[in-house]
């Protein structure tokens, strides 16, 4: 979205600015960050003027608004700056799926069971997928077992998430990070 200057529009969050605050009243926050009170919306324009910058308004939802005497760009920039950084400290949790068959090899489920221990370290869920076909269908039971042998395996770091399901020829088990106290 683009930067409007007679809007005052900021990543999706619009500001008003100068003349666009539209209260008889405000409270001030002067250009140095100290208060200046509850001052008319005219002579807080005046102070902004005089000062040669902008009226923002930073809480429209307070009763008066809180309107803050500082260059926009610099607050657009400060703003942009707060959100950046939030964004570096959130985690994004991603569903990994580890598949194996129910006449899946001893040496294979380690291999898979010891992929999943990393997917889980690092933070990730883990959704096993226990695939059938043809004959495979009636023996189910082999798959669960084999499930159920992960869920084992990864009991010390990893808790499951709601119940083992079935839909089809696939039994599906999602295992997350244990949550630490």
């Amino acid at each position: 979205m683009a930067y409007k200057p007679e809007e005052g529009i900021v990543e999706n969050k619009r500001y008003r600015i100068n003349q666009s605050i539209r209260v008889p009243q405000v409270r001030l926050i002067d250009s140095d960050g100290a208060q200046a009170g509850i001052v008319g919306i005219a002579e807080a324009l005046a102070l902004a003027n005089a000062k040669g910058l902008d009226l923002v308004e930073i809480s429209a939802t307070a009763n008066p608004p809180v309107c803050k005497i500082i260059s926009f760009s610099k607050f657009r920039y400060e703003v942009d700056k707060r959100e950046k950084e939030s964004k570096k400290k959130q985690k994004i949790i991603q569903v990994k799926e580890v598949r194996v068959r129910p006449r899946i090899g001893v040496h294979d489920l380690e291999i898979k069971i010891k992929r999943a221990r990393q997917f889980i370290e690092d933070g990730d869920k883990v959704q096993i997928t226990a695939m059938f076909s043809g004959r495979e269908m009636q023996h189910k039971e082999l798959g669960i077992k084999i499930v159920d042998k992960i869920q084992e395996a990864l009991a010390d770091i990893a808790e499951a998430e709601g119940k083992r399901s079935s839909m089809g020829t696939r039994v599906f088990l999602t295992l997350a990070p244990k949550r630490k106290k």
